[in-house]
């Protein structure tokens, strides 16, 4: 299996909804999709035999602050049968944070989209538990984004240990 059959594939599937990106850093196939069509997308990928994509093995969010669209879900499938590899990209402008789950296609999704809408905000519509994961409960925002505030703490060296410690606040026994 190589990247051009693959992709090829796909477009003679789904047409002009797939894009194809360049990834010259990884070698493995990338393609862009819409939202309104990851799932059909996603479940090609897992149901066709020749292609057989029965592991999602990484779905994460990413922040492009200044771009349209803003957002990213980038998901990492994995054919064992053919030992190979593709990554999706499905753009999600700042206006509009909803993307279909692919819980119904990999289990493993779930966990996945929720630490995204944890640490992103992005909404996966159909979700059957889209609850926070990693930050509390009462937690205002998603840590992820750029445009999040970065704390500042100043870093404790030998030549200014001593100031440093004397204005942080240790615990008491």
């Amino acid at each position: 299996m190589d990247n051009a059959t693959v992709v090829a594939r796909l477009q003679e599937q789904f047409g002009d909804t797939i894009t194809v990106l360049t990834d010259a850093r990884s070698g493995e196939a990338c393609i862009g999709v819409p939202a309104s069509h990851i799932v059909a997308v996603a479940q090609f990928l897992r149901d066709d035999s020749a292609l057989a994509y029965n592991a999602l093995e990484n779905l994460c969010g990413v922040d492009y602050l200044g771009r349209t669209p803003r957002f990213e879900v980038v998901y990492h499938l994995l054919s064992y049968t053919n030992k190979h590899r593709i990554c999706i990209k499905v753009g999600v402008p700042a206006t509009n944070l909803h993307v279909p789950t692919l819980t119904s296609v990999w289990q493993t999704a779930n966990y996945q989209e929720r630490e995204t809408f944890d640490m992103f905000g992005i909404i996966f519509d159909g979700h059957p538990s889209l609850d926070r994961i990693l930050m509390p409960d009462d937690w205002t925002g998603h840590p992820l984004r750029k445009d999040v505030p970065l704390g500042y703490e100043k870093e404790a060296f030998s030549s200014n240990q001593n100031q440093i410690y004397a204005q942080k606040p240790f615990a008491e026994e």
